[in-house]
């Protein structure tokens, strides 16, 4: 529960750094020229796509998770996220894309900016939802952030509901950034990212927390070590592997 009430705080508190990042994209939408309600329907698919987006990646990376936690690395996979995290935090111009050499995503980046570009061209309210859905694969620290819970959570539905929650956390301030956003100025915006240190560092401390197997309720549970029970006995916890024999259970 504590991680999906840190997924919507995250998503609502990141998404102000959100208006100092991707706040140019909503700003850029092609809404201005529909009637009102028109208007807000498109912005509203442009969230909407995001949000699928996210859901997704969150299905792939909690299944990411749930291969951990199954080889009983859960501790070590919380702790290890939250120390990752706040590397970032400490040393916030390292790239882990140069770092370990990955080229080749920047020429994927590019070409789904290119895709972007292409589709601002378009005509159609339809549009913006593809807009969205490609905007939710570009690169950013709080979708990073966001994805690191997904694999917190262990499980293929969990991260996926996870990153739902997530999304629709940044959903209020981004309608209104493409709503209002002209009268959003640049040093508000740059005031803003600043915040964004201590949101990532918080949610390190939460995830590093959660590993210690601490025993507090909701902050850091116990983690059940006995990931393998018999068929005859009732499985302690969502992530135990059940062996059963041939026999029958008496």
């Amino acid at each position: 529960m504590s991680l999906f009430i840190a997924a919507i705080s995250l998503g609502f508190l990141g998404s102000f750094h959100c208006i100092g990042m991707c706040g140019p994209i909503a700003l850029a939408l092609p809404v201005n020229h529909y009637m009102p309600l028109k208007k807000y329907a498109g912005i509203t698919l442009y969230n909407a796509g995001r949000i699928l987006t996210y859901s997704c990646l969150g299905l792939i990376f909690g299944g990411l998770g749930h291969s951990f936690f199954m080889g009983g690395f859960q501790q070590g996979v919380s702790i290890t996220l939250g120390i990752l995290l706040l590397t970032s935090v400490i040393l916030p111009k390292l790239s882990l894309l140069k770092a370990f050499q990955l080229t080749f995503l920047y020429s994927a980046i590019a070409n789904l900016k290119n895709r972007l570009s292409i589709l601002f061209h378009k005509k159609g309210i339809h549009i913006l939802f593809a807009i969205g859905a490609l905007n939710g694969l570009l690169p950013c620290g709080l979708v990073y952030l966001g994805l690191a819970g997904a694999i917190a959570t262990g499980n293929y539905l969990n991260g996926a509901e996870f990153m739902l929650y997530f999304g629709m956390g940044t959903a209020p301030i981004m309608f209104g950034t493409t709503v209002l956003g002209q009268f959003i100025s640049m040093s508000y915006r740059n005031a803003i990212r600043k915040t964004v240190p201590v949101i990532v560092t918080l949610m390190a401390v939460l995830l590093i927390a959660r590993g210690l197997n601490l025993g507090i309720p909701y902050l850091s549970p116990e983690f059940d070590h006995d990931s393998k029970v018999s068929c005859c006995e009732k499985p302690k916890t969502e992530h135990s592997t059940i062996l059963c024999a041939p026999k029958k259970c008496h």
